[in-house]
């Protein structure tokens, strides 16, 4: 059973350690805060990194029910946009 795992920032390092955790079969990510960074901005900027290369898998954006998803090779993985640490729902995700 994979261990959940939430990012916190998805910047550089976070989407660094994003796509790591995506190719790691024993983490799955449960969800993402930033509360700096649009839905559409976060996919894009993972889609098309200038660095690290295109991501190698399918990337989309999802809402419903008033909650954000980034939906990562069929995964869906929520998005939430708090500025305090200790307001973000973990355990919702």
């Amino acid at each position: 059973m994979p261990a959940g795992m939430g990012i916190n920032g998805f910047g550089r390092i976070g989407r660094l350690v994003f796509r790591a955790a995506m190719g790691n079969p024993d983490v799955a990510v449960k969800a993402v805060n930033d509360p700096f960074m649009d839905l559409k901005y976060m996919v894009y900027q993972l889609k098309y990194d200038s660095v690290h290369k295109q991501f190698a898998g399918t990337i989309s954006a999802k809402e419903a029910d008033g909650k954000e998803f980034l939906v990562v090779n069929g995964v869906e993985i929520q998005i939430f946009h708090e500025k305090d640490p200790a307001a973000i729902p973990w355990g919702a995700a």
